[in-house]
Order: C-alpha cells, then sequence, then structure tokens
C-alpha cells in the first residue's frame, strides 16, 4: 500500500525492534535482531562477552554459563542468547509500532517529494479538501498542497469537494511542518501555462509568449510572437471563434485576457496595448524610460482603463513608464459627428446593408475637407449620402431625405442612391432650404416618375 519495497520494509522492521527493546525491557543490553525477507521469520538474541570476571552482567558473562549457550567457546568471545520476540512485552511492541509509523511516514514524504520535485512550475490538479485560517487544503492525490490567501485570484471561492487546476509554485522546507507544496493561481505563470496546454502552437514553439503582465482575476495582457511569417500568433491563441482564449477565461472565473501581437518598438506595442485608443503627439524619454502621449477625451477613459488597470498593466507589460493626457488638439467638429451619427441611424433602419462606406460626399464634389476614411470600392452609395445631407452647421434645419424614402415604404436601391445624389446637388444650390421644403421637391420628383 506504501509501495516500500519487502526488504526495505524488513530492515526498518529490524531497526525498530532493537531500537524499542534497547530503550525499553532491555536497555543497557546490546541486541541483535534478524528478518527473513522470504519467510518474514525474525530472530532476535543478546550479545553477550565471556570473561571469567564479570562486572556487566548486561554486557558480559562466565565461561560456565556461556557454554551452556555455545559449547567450545572461550574467554574473550561472544556468545548471542536468544530471546522470543513474543515474550518483549507489550511496551516493546508499542514502541516498536511508533518507529514503525514515523519511519514509514518519512519515506512516504519522500516518495511525495521525488514524485513532485520535478512538477514544480507545471499545472496540477486537485480535490479541495477544507479551509483553514483561509488558505484552502487541496489533496493532489499522494499529497496535501496548501492554496494561500495570497496565491488566489480576486472572486476565487471553492467549495470542499471542488475539483481545481492550480500552478505548483514550489516546495517549502518547513522546520516545524517538514515539507510543505505551496500553490497559485494569482502567478503570471500560471495564464503562461495554461495557454501552453490550450494552444498547440505554443507547446511547439512556433508561436511565443513574449511578454506579460497581469492582475490577478480582473485582467492579463498577453503579447505573443510567431517564428513562422504563416502562423497568425493573436489568431492561433484565440482560436476559432475565440474557443480556445474561451476555455482559458472560465478556468480563471473571468478575467479578461488581452492578446496583442509584440513588437520590439515600443511605440508600436504601445498602439497595439491601448486599442482602441490612439496614441497622439508621443514623446519617448530613453533615459527615463518613460512614453508621454496624449489620447482624445472619449478615449481617455479605454487607455487608463477602470481604477488606472489597463494603463497599469500596459506599462508593465512594455517595462516603461507611461504619462497620458487629453488631447489638445481641436476637438471633432459638428459637422463629422452629425455625419457618423447618420450613417448609424440610417444603417439601423435600412437593417439589409451589410457594410456602409463613411466617405463625406463634398470632399467628391471639391467642396470640404479630406475624407476621413477615404473611398471604399463598395458601390452603394446610400449611407454617405443620406450623412452628407445633414453634415451643415445647421443640420436640424436641413433634410434627410433617406429618411424620408424609407418611412415611404421605398427600399434602398440604385434610384435611391441617384435621388439622395439630386437632392444633395438642389439643397447645395438653393433650391430649397427647408424639410418642408425638401419634402415638396421630392413629391414633385415621385410625381414626374423620376422615382
Amino acid at each position: 500500500e506504501k509501495n516500500i519495497k519487502k526488504e526495505e520494509a524488513c530492515a526498518l522492521i529490524v531497526e525498530a525492534i532493537k531500537s524499542s527493546v534497547e530503550k525499553s525491557v532491555m536497555a543497557g543490553q546490546n541486541v541483535e535482531v534478524k528478518a527473513d525477507a522470504a519467510s518474514g521469520k525474525l530472530e532476535a538474541c543478546v550479545v553477550l562477552r565471556v570473561t571469567d570476571s564479570v562486572s556487566d552482567p548486561l554486557q558480559e558473562i562466565n565461561p560456565v554459563a556461556a557454554a551452556l549457550i555455545q559449547a567450545d567457546v572461550q574467554v574473550g568471545q561472544e556468545v548471542r542468547k536468544p530471546i522470543k520476540v513474543e515474550d518483549l512485552g507489550r511496551i516493546a511492541a508499542k514502541t516498536t509500532q511508533q518507529l514503525l509509523n514515523q519511519r514509514f511516514r518519512k519515506i512516504e514524504k519522500d516518495q511525495v517529494f521525488q514524485e513532485y520535485k520535478d512538477k514544480v512550475g507545471d499545472i496540477v490538479t486537485g480535490t479541495v479538501r477544507r479551509t483553514e485560517r483561509g488558505n484552502v487544503v487541496i489533496e493532489l492525490g499522494t499529497a496535501e498542497a496548501v492554496l494561500t490567501h495570497k496565491e488566489r485570484c480576486h472572486g476565487d471561492e471553492f467549495r470542499t469537494g471542488d475539483r481545481i487546476r492550480c500552478l505548483l509554485l514550489e516546495i517549502r522546507e518547513d522546520p516545524q511542518r517538514g515539507r510543505e507544496f505551496v500553490l497559485s493561481r494569482a502567478n503570471p505563470a500560471f495564464v503562461r501555462r495554461l495557454l501552453e496546454l490550450e494552444v498547440a502552437e505554443i507547446a511547439d514553439k512556433t508561436v511565443t509568449i513574449a511578454k506579460m503582465a497581469r492582475d490577478p482575476g480582473y485582467r492579463t495582457k498577453i503579447a505573443v510572437d510567431s517564428s513562422d511569417p504563416k502562423v497568425d500568433p493573436v489568431g492561433a491563441c484565440v482560436g476559432a471563434r475565440g474557443a480556445r482564449v474561451r476555455n482559458i477565461v472560465k478556468e480563471l472565473g473571468g478575467e479578461k485576457i488581452d492578446i496583442i501581437r509584440y513588437h520590439a518598438e515600443p511605440l508600436k506595442l504601445l498602439e497595439e496595448a491601448i486599442r482602441p485608443a490612439k496614441p497622439r503627439n508621443v514623446r519617448i524619454d530613453e533615459r527615463n524610460r518613460s512614453i508621454f502621449f496624449e489620447v482624445d477625451e472619449e478615449d481617455m477613459r479605454i487607455a487608463i482603463g477602470s481604477k488606472g488597470r489597463n494603463a497599469r498593466l500596459t506599462s508593465k507589460l512594455m517595462g516603461w513608464g507611461l504619462n497620458i493626457q487629453k488631447a489638445t488638439h481641436a476637438a471633432e467638429s459638428f459637422e463629422a459627428k452629425a455625419g457618423d451619427a447618420a450613417v448609424r441611424r440610417l444603417a439601423n433602419k435600412v437593417g439589409r446593408i451589410d457594410r456602409l462606406r463613411r466617405v463625406d460626399l463634398a470632399d467628391r464634389r471639391g467642396r470640404g475637407p479630406a475624407s476621413k476614411h477615404g473611398p471604399s470600392v463598395h458601390g452603394e452609395w446610400l449611407a454617405e449620402r443620406a450623412a452628407a445631407l445633414q453634415v451643415a452647421s445647421t443640420a436640424p434645419k436641413k433634410i434627410v431625405l433617406g429618411r424620408h424614402l424609407i418611412a415611404m415604404g421605398h427600399k434602398p436601391a440604385d434610384w435611391f442612391s441617384r435621388v439622395l445624389d439630386e437632392a444633395f446637388e438642389a439643397q447645395l444650390d438653393g433650391v430649397f432650404g427647408d424639410e418642408a421644403g425638401g419634402l415638396a421637391w421630392l413629391k414633385e420628383r415621385m410625381a414626374k416618375g423620376v422615382v
């Protein structure tokens, strides 16, 4: 049961009996014990030295008495007087049992240590047994390990009987309690090992984890790189439809995992780490390893994160200090915001358009600033026409013909684009200036069969 070899067990029994007998019923005598591993037979005797003048009866014997035990024995020789093990008494038996238990426990601990010493830094699975002073005691099969409160993630709650996975952090030598197996779920290496188990590309070294920063229970940022240009490191870690990273998030109790592509250049790594926020006016202080940059007001919350967590993890991931401030450039124009809002509203109402291009029509006519997003290949002009019709500073007084056409029950098609184009030109040329005029113009066009 204890995985102890028979020869080793016999040696332990011999040692225990000898020690117990010499300390109890036969104290002060030299006792020899032999055990036959094959038959299990025990033999014990007292070793006495033959002498003419006996000064210590426990160690010496006279020649006459020695001759009764062994014939032809000479003075100065040793004689062995047999004793019956079963006659040693209850005290000797109890002492022997205690000594054997101590020896067996020590052997078991040594065996467990040999089993787990090479697993330090790996993930182990165990069963929760009890909680002692905030520490969770977990049974690993042949060993008991402890998961301290410090090494648990925020939100980790375990009940007796739960099966959990942890990182075997270390095997600690304690003078009073002996060896102690220390587990962790808060160490960044726990997430690293989970990724290695879940992502085959990491296990075979195709994808490597270049940098990692973790706030246990809240968020982990991981920068990955690939040695094969054909392998997307981020996609490999995320998996099909996020299956791989979803399994890790589930194991961590909902902790957020941000996986980004690693770049050696600090600026590119910064851009990846704080997406979707965009750094502006970046200044790098190589001497103090700090980066100063600005973000738009609406991106400030994203860049900093809840309780500064995103900025703190980004700084830890990069190894640079970050100084983030609100951008000082002029705010985005009302026209651009109104145009984006129009695209969103119209896209929601139409419902059937998969992709809408955001192109400022005034740019195409040469009457406005450069388009923010540039031209697109898609041929449907529905969204940008509708957006362009309400991008003037007096947008509340202007019309959105797309909305009225949809309200009239018409579906977007090629004619929709043409009508909106004509309406835009008419509006710019002053044919009408308010919503009522636009509706009248539209009905007139409809009466003529244009629509």
